[in-house]
């Protein structure tokens, strides 16, 4: 039975990773700074399998001495690092948060963690933020061109990685993946955002016109994606885990408006851009295709189907949720 840690687990990317895992019938043990979010937002929840997960509540910028005496004694064979402090207007008003979580506290986790031989894999999950706006075809590479504090700290942090895996050939393999969604997603995200106020006749803020552009992918795609890096990818290399196509956020609203049959100029409500968000990202994810022999299964339309009837199905609940970003120490 393989065993993994998940860290981040509550994320929305963590959790799902977790649903897959469980269905594969591994062992796993989840780690976030928060409670359990309700069953909604995690689908791990209702597995047949949940028996083989063990949750904890941890802090990693005040709890390392508790994480390494969970991992001593669970012996993970993988740990996939999806921690990260996010969003990028708001890293502006805070930097030291971001800078704290996600590099100055993960850089002692990973210090203390390539010590333990039985780790066979650490699979980091980054951003392509950190290559900064892509108009072209973006190729695996630590080319970085950051335009926010956060971007700076998860580049910041892959760097570092990187010449950890060069000097002491630490375990690890890197992924670069574009703009997941689908059902569980929190509400502060396009989709899920635009679909919910679409349904609930509420007016979603298009920054910028919506004129930036982005792959989306279905985040079971990108979980499977995951798997396949941490069991056959090799290690010290990065992946790059999208799809083919790019689409303008504000296409992407008038896909969900065609879907929700809602007016677009009903839905939104044009507002400026946020500082430092990059007008495009492009990634070439031709490596996992050829080496790993991955692609998407779910095109955007189909995923934004089953991400409303996930919306449906818990508009009772959701309608009641804050549909905006709250900052998190």
């Amino acid at each position: 039975m393989k065993k993994f840690l998940v860290l981040g687990s509550n994320s929305f990317s963590g959790s799902n990773f977790i649903n897959l895992l469980l269905k594969k019938n591994c062992k796993v043990v989840g780690i976030s700074r928060s409670n359990q979010y309700n069953s909604v937002y995690l689908s791990y929840r209702s597995s047949a399998n949940i028996k083989s997960f063990k949750f904890y509540k941890l802090n990693i910028n005040t709890n390392l001495i508790k994480l390494l005496s969970i991992v001593k004694k669970f012996k993970p064979n993988y740990i996939v690092n999806y921690i990260a402090q996010g969003m990028v207007s708001e890293s502006w008003l805070n930097p030291e948060d971001w800078y704290e979580t996600n590099v100055v506290a993960q850089v002692k986790i990973y210090k203390e963690l390539s010590n333990f031989k039985f780790i066979k894999r650490f699979i980091h999950v980054t951003t392509p933020e950190v290559y900064g706006n892509t108009k072209t075809k973006t190729k695996e590479n630590f080319n970085f061109n950051p335009s926010s504090p956060y971007a700076v700290s998860r580049a910041t942090l892959d760097i570092h990685l990187k010449k950890y895996y060069e000097k002491f050939k630490l375990p690890i393999i890197f992924t670069r993946t574009a703009n997941v969604y689908g059902p569980c997603q929190q509400l502060y995200r396009i989709v899920p955002n635009a679909l919910l106020s679409a349904r609930l006749k509420k007016r979603l803020d298009l920054h910028g016109s919506g004129l930036s552009k982005r792959s989306f992918i279905y985040i079971d795609d990108a979980s499977v994606a995951t798997y396949l890096i941490s069991i056959k990818g090799k290690v010290g290399n990065t992946y790059h885990i999208s799809t083919n196509k790019i689409i303008s956020i504000k296409n992407l609203v008038k896909m969900i408006s065609k879907i929700t049959k809602t007016k677009f100029e009903k839905l939104v409500n044009v507002t400026q851009d946020r500082i430092g968000k990059d007008a495009s990202y492009n990634l070439d994810s031709k490596k996992i295709r050829k080496e790993l022999n991955w692609k998407p299964k779910i095109n955007l339309n189909e995923g934004l189907i089953k991400t409303l009837k996930w919306a449906d199905d818990n508009v009772a609940f959701l309608k009641h949720q804050k549909f905006q970003y709250i900052h998190k120490k």
